[in-house]
């Protein structure tokens, strides 16, 4: 009888166990707070889009501009050029859309730039990265045109876009016209989640092979590159930490200023307000500017969660409660 008294208190103290267990695990669910997603491009829409390049096959390639209010061709604005993501198959400007018009808000000429892909124009990587570079000398040759400052044009973009950011300042070798009198260097890299390495171990390395000491950006790290700033999530497949800490090390050692900024949790793709949530999407944003500041593009304090706010309450009520759990 002792036995079985013994056996059935043990019974019951592990089920109390288990859902004391249970208990905490959805009361700490309950606890945490929904991460707030809306649509990328936040509702907005380009103030001016014009063709910058005709290739020989297909159609010809955009720049979707974003002005600071009130701004005249007649100012000398700092200028950024933003890279869609989508492993240099497809992708689109729009994109960029919410970044774009956040830095507009703060002065800067912003712009969501097109480049081909394998989807819309049967492209190479080293298509997109040429792209990149026609884009840069495209802005910079008619600087005055678009009231932008020809030596403070920032380069930016997203994954495969900003592989095609960081080519533009580290792969000379891949670039149509190196003879050109108007430079494709950037005077600043914002790069959210590149790609960096495209060696043997790296991404994408069977489409690049017969070149890829041409294009990886780890690869062609040298003194005298723009200063940089990047953003990882460390669950991120394409990206992994170890490389990101490798690409750090080098830039230091070649004496450039870079500043990586590694996100606990986050995946590919975090950056977007889509993705990563409001949070995640603000602290990027704050950090870019801050960045923007230190580098001379633009002055004053950061507006980032009242714009934000702004932005959010300006899209439509199906959009803008488009929230989910992690």
């Amino acid at each position: 009888m002792k036995n079985i008294t013994t056996r059935m208190f043990m019974v019951i103290v592990l089920i109390l166990s288990h859902l004391f267990a249970l208990n905490q695990s959805f009361a700490q669910a309950k606890s945490q707070s929904p991460i707030e997603k809306h649509p990328r491009a936040l509702g907005f829409q380009p103030d001016k889009t014009v063709e910058f390049f005709q290739p020989a096959k297909g159609s010809p390639l955009k720049l979707d501009f974003f002005f600071p209010e009130d701004h005249k061709t007649d100012e000398n604005k700092g200028c950024i050029i933003l890279f869609f993501g989508g492993g240099w198959n497809r992708g689109d400007t729009s994109q960029f859309y919410g970044y774009a018009k956040y830095f507009s808000s703060r002065g800067l000429v912003a712009i969501s730039a097109q480049y081909r892909t394998k989807h819309t124009h049967q492209a190479s990587p080293r298509n997109c990265a040429e792209d990149g570079k026609t884009a840069i000398r495209y802005v910079r040759s008619r600087a005055k045109e678009f009231g932008i400052d020809p030596e403070k044009i920032a380069v930016g973009g997203g994954s495969a876009g900003g592989h095609v950011a960081a080519a533009c300042a580290m792969c000379p070798k891949i670039d149509t016209k190196p003879n050109s009198k108007v430079s494709a260097l950037p005077n600043a890299l914002m790069l959210f989640n590149p790609v960096y390495d495209n060696g043997p171990n790296g991404f994408g390395h069977n489409r690049i092979k017969d070149y890829w000491e041409e294009i990886s950006p780890i690869h062609n790290i040298r003194e005298g590159l723009p200063p940089t700033i990047s953003f990882f999530g460390d669950r991120d497949s394409h990206a992994p930490v170890a490389t990101i800490k490798r690409f750090q090390k080098k830039m230091e050692e070649a004496g450039n200023q870079s500043a990586s900024h590694i996100y606990k949790g986050q995946v590919h793709g975090f950056f977007h307000i889509s993705t990563g949530g409001r949070k995640v999407f603000e602290d990027v944003l704050t950090k870019a500017d801050a960045f923007l500041v230190k580098n001379e593009f633009i002055t004053g304090n950061d507006h980032v969660s009242e714009w934000t706010e702004k932005a959010i309450a300006g899209l439509p009520k199906k959009e803008a409660k488009n929230k989910s759990r992690d």
